[in-house]
């Protein structure tokens, strides 16, 4: 018997979804998330629950901002639609553009908008290749990523991605697109290694595969300062200094994916500011408009920028854009967005109420199921496993994280399974006490399903 509502049996009949099972979907159907509030949204048969995840790593003002709401209303009453072609521009773009670059404290020199962080880094790698092209470094084109990492979906950016369900049925990645490990100390660091000397491995490891490719056909390196969807993992405290001097060493440009980093995830306005990295592009999405409308920005350092721009006059255009680049009321939205986490000192908030969220989640260390807790600032990952003692993982992979994440909205709280680690990434306006609670619900599913899956 189908007791499924009409909005999902409309859902099943009608959409397909991104990231999801279409088998298993039209068996179970969608949760049909109605309104927000705050840290808080309502499905359609009122149900309450906290956002552990702030949508998708991104919602940094909450889900009910009426600044927000009234920047969109201003700007399209005003201007609702205009391109950044061929020498037009509009005022929103122009101070946004102007804001990232001051917010980078003079790192970075100019922005470049698109319209989601898989478009940003997919424009990445074609910049990439246009400033070799214009050096006169035609060979030099390959892209080095990490396992684990995520980059993007489209064809280009889904090759930097070095998660599996990415590629397969996809024939992806492309060939230019290589990978390192992860640099995750629990699961690949080795029993004689401290987080230093492991950090030392990963960067001549990296060393290694640029000079069996050869150094004059690897263009860049790209990573996130913590990666995301990846499973949360916070790298070594060196190994972005050890990264880095390879990359100097062998002309390699440094591309800091700070999609879900940026804006104070981490406590900082960047993820960059927390790990002492100077990137020659940074990508930019999610936080920057709360997700309220889409936009992303890639900002260039004014050495990659000189060189593009000239080139750009020898060919006689830049030819990549997009329709709606710059878009004045996805860039109104996130110029108000910006002003809020400013504003409302959120960078400040994610760095003191992150040190509950941590503390807290750290303090479930010694359970049975608990083999790491791992973050920084407000964002965090539990990893489950089936035994501490080993670190052995469940069989199969991701039983346990889906049947939690399941269980947990009953207990009225949003988190996601990355196989078998629990991601946090609540809203940046979060507070102390709503981290406790949030915290709570999910001991509570923890203690609810450990019999299930011990």
């Amino acid at each position: 018997m189908n007791t499924l509502s009409d909005n999902q049996n409309r859902d099943i009949h009608y959409q397909m979804h991104p990231y999801t099972n279409a088998v298993k979907h039209q068996q179970i159907g969608s949760r049909v998330i109605e309104r927000g509030e705050g840290i808080y949204v309502y499905d359609d048969q009122g149900r309450k629950y906290i956002e552990g995840m702030a949508g998708l790593w991104s919602v940094a003002v909450g889900f009910n901002e009426q600044r927000l709401v009234d920047a969109a209303t201003r700007q399209m009453s005003k201007l609702p639609f205009y391109h950044t072609f061929t020498h037009k521009t509009h005022t929103p773009s122009i101070e946004l553009a102007e804001k990232l670059v001051q917010l980078t404290q003079g790192r970075m020199n100019t922005a470049f908008f698109t319209n989601s962080g898989s478009e940003a880094n997919d424009t990445v790698i074609k910049m990439v290749w246009y400033y070799n092209n214009a050096l006169g470094r035609p060979q030099k084109k390959k892209i080095i990523a990490r396992n684990k990492g995520y980059h993007g979906v489209t064809v280009a950016a889904a090759s930097l991605t070095g998660l599996a369900p990415n590629h397969r049925g996809f024939d992806l990645p492309l060939p230019q697109m290589k990978h390192v490990t992860c640099p995750h100390f629990y699961r690949e660091g080795r029993p004689d290694e401290t987080e230093d000397t492991f950090a030392t491995r990963m960067a001549e490891e990296f060393e290694a595969l640029i000079l069996s490719e050869g150094p004059d056909t690897v263009a860049a390196f790209i990573g996130e300062p913590v990666m995301g969807a990846g499973g949360v993992i916070v790298p070594p405290e060196t190994y972005w200094a050890k990264i880095q001097q390879v990359c100097r060493k062998y002309d390699v440009l440094v591309v800091a994916d700070e999609v879900i980093t940026g804006f104070g995830r981490l406590g900082h306005m960047f993820g960059s500011d927390r790990f002492g990295i100077q990137p020659d592009i940074m990508v930019l999405s999610k936080q920057i408009t709360s997700s309220y409308l889409p936009l992303a920005a890639v900002l260039l350092s004014e050495p990659v920028q000189s060189v593009i721009a000239r080139y750009s006059g020898e060919l006689g255009t830049f030819g990549h854009g997009y329709t709606t680049s710059g878009h004045p009321v996805a860039t109104a939205v996130a110029l108000e967005n910006i002003r809020i986490i400013e504003d409302n000192g959120l960078v400040e908030n994610a760095a003191r109420v992150g040190e509950v969220l941590q503390s807290s989640l750290r303090a479930l260390s010694d359970h049975p199921l608990v083999g790491e807790v791992r973050g920084t600032g407000l964002i965090a990952a539990v990893e489950l496993v089936a035994d501490k003692a080993t670190r052995k993982p469940f069989d199969p992979v991701g039983k346990a994280g889906a049947l939690l994440v399941e269980r947990a909205h009953e207990h009225g709280l949003i988190v996601r399974g990355i196989q078998d680690s629990i991601a946090f990434c609540p809203p940046l306006i979060i507070t102390e006490e709503q981290v406790r609670d949030m915290v709570g619900r999910f001991v509570d599913t923890l203690e609810e399903v450990q019999g299930q899956i011990s």
